[in-house]
């Protein structure tokens, strides 16, 4: 299951694109998005994010 980036509180920073080790954040209209095709589900991207935007999808 891959993981999901709340727009609402997303701050942009780009932590999470520069960690993820399979390239599956990019900046998306506003927020950054994840492609779940992508997402390996390692949960790098949730411990650099500072806003604690990031969650498992569901």
């Amino acid at each position: 299951m891959a993981h999901k980036i709340d727009a609402d509180s997303c701050i942009s920073c780009a932590a999470c694109e520069a960690e993820c080790p399979e390239g599956a954040i990019s900046e998306g209209d506003g927020a950054y998005v994840i492609d779940p095709d992508t997402c390996s589900d390692c949960a790098t991207c949730v411990d650099v994010c500072p806003s604690e935007a990031i969650t498992p999808a569901e």
